[in-house]
């Protein structure tokens, strides 16, 4: 474990911003009017809970502790998206916060691939994050054609 121990400390902090992109996305889900999005979230949410429960498994794997909670500042970040989404256009408030989420989200995952990880962790942390940058430009994209209709 003690070799593992930076290894343990990266994937803990992925897990938390996994599990944020989970309960943000559910949020989103609940907030957003549109059905479409609604259902775009309902799906970025299962995956960033499967992305957990990978890296979950890669830390336990690591013979660490795997730290499955998410953050106080993601639970902020959710609280913000609410009250937003009930003052302004509800799908462009929420598309806007989900884009700043996935933002936080990118940012980590890059850190986190600058660490030294086991190939095999640093190849799954690889694929996650491709997965948040589709998922982010998915979101920009829609967040800009949600603007232009409003």
């Amino acid at each position: 474990m003690e070799g593992n121990k930076e290894a343990v400390k990266v994937l803990n902090n992925l897990i938390e911003v996994s599990e944020d992109g989970k309960k943000g996305f559910e949020e989103a889900a609940n907030d957003a009017k549109d059905s479409s999005l609604k259902s775009l979230f309902r799906d970025c949410s299962t995956q960033c809970a499967a992305a957990a429960g990978d890296l979950i498994k890669a830390v336990n794997a690591l013979g660490g502790k795997a730290d499955d909670s998410g953050s106080a500042t993601g639970a902020a970040h959710r609280g913000w998206v609410k009250l937003k989404s009930k003052v302004e256009n509800p799908n462009v408030a929420v598309l806007e916060e989900v884009e700043r989420g996935q933002d936080h989200a990118k940012a980590s995952y890059a850190k986190a691939l600058k660490a030294q990880l086991p190939q095999t962790i640093r190849e799954m942390v690889q694929r996650q994050y491709e997965g948040v940058v589709r998922h982010h430009d998915q979101i920009r994209d829609l967040r800009n054609r949600y603007q232009a209709a409003a």
